[in-house]
């Protein structure tokens, strides 16, 4: 008997010796944001959020939080299978453990833009505002911008410039991996094509395609016309300029000279793009009006493509850049 309690007794100090490990939980989130959209994209999200090791065993310790937004056609799940963040935040452990929140923001079109809107709904607020709510309210965050950060890729770049000028004083520090929609999309006559396609086949479309019709959705809704409640680039085959200037104000690097005052707030901004992107360009400019107008960044050119380096980057960039910038572990 004192042979089998003392292996007992081992076996336990061996399991409360091991290293504690990242946690995953799935959650849902309601976005009053969301609610009555006209796309009828449901306002309950399904949210990935990973635990720190130290989460679970430093029961008095608060923690900063990093929220990282997916890219158009894809949905968080895609990207927690991609990424691994939970696998990123174990091999990252240190003593600046943060949370890592993974919403999915995935619409009828295939992606929100993080646009706000009545067809596509304010995912922009749900972001900002909703989740971020809920996320204080559940888990032991330290609740302050100071210990916030904002991050995503393609899609998900857009939506850390837009929602992170427009809310710096919810966000602290932000990182855009190969942003995409920084530049005004100017209007052809060839984007006629376009009008008399039914909402079935646009949802079947070809990726550009199917970004076009989101984009509208996104960024100059009507909700007025039923199917798509949204106004297009072109019509009868000419060009709206009204709608060009709505789709020029969604923009990022149009509208960043209204914010510069924010974005000069932020502890830390950092952006990055592979040199064989087709979002090349678009992230050279976003660098060069920032530079133009003193604000404070990195700006990193890989060896890469648009999504083949992704994993990686979030594990030896991303991470260390938030640990650098956020405001660490607090006790409750």
């Amino acid at each position: 008997m004192r042979r089998l309690l003392g292996a007992v007794i081992i076996a336990i100090a061996a399991l409360a010796a091991l290293p504690a490990a990242a946690r995953v939980e799935q959650v849902t989130v309601h976005g009053v944001s969301l609610e009555g959209n006209l796309e009828g994209n449901s306002p309950d999200r399904t949210v990935y959020v990973i635990l720190p090791p130290a989460y679970d065993k430093a029961r008095k310790q608060r923690f900063p939080v990093l929220y990282f937004l997916h890219g158009f056609t894809a949905t968080a799940q895609k990207y927690m299978d991609y990424v691994k963040f939970d696998d990123a935040v174990q091999q990252f452990a240190t003593d600046n453990q943060f949370i890592v929140v993974v919403p999915d923001t995935y619409t009828r079109m295939g992606g929100s833009f993080y646009a706000s809107g009545p067809a596509v709904g304010d995912f922009e607020t749900f972001v900002a505002r909703d989740l971020v709510r809920w996320i204080d309210g559940k888990y032991r965050t330290i609740a302050r911008r100071d210990s916030r950060g904002l991050a995503g890729h393609s899609m998900g770049g857009y939506g850390t410039w837009r929602i992170g000028m427009k809310h710096p004083d919810v966000f602290s520090s932000l990182y855009a991996m190969s942003s995409c929609c920084l530049s005004a999309r100017r209007a052809t006559p060839e984007d006629a094509k376009f009008e008399n396609v039914g909402l079935d086949a646009a949802i079947k479309s070809d990726f550009f395609s199917l970004a076009y019709f989101a984009t509208a959705v996104a960024f100059s809704p009507a909700p007025d016309k039923p199917p798509f409640y949204a106004d297009f680039l072109t019509k009868d085959g000419k060009v709206d300029p009204l709608v060009e200037a709505r789709w020029a104000a969604n923009a990022p690097s149009v509208f960043l000279a209204q914010y510069v005052a924010a974005l000069k707030s932020m502890e830390g901004i950092a952006m990055d793009v592979g040199d064989k992107d087709f979002l090349l360009e678009d992230n050279k400019l976003m660098d060069r009006e920032l530079t133009r107008f003193g604000v404070t960044h990195s700006f990193t050119l890989y060896e890469g493509d648009h999504g083949n380096r992704i994993p990686a980057r979030f594990r030896e960039f991303v991470l260390p850049f938030f640990a650098a910038h956020l405001d660490g572990q607090k006790k409750k």
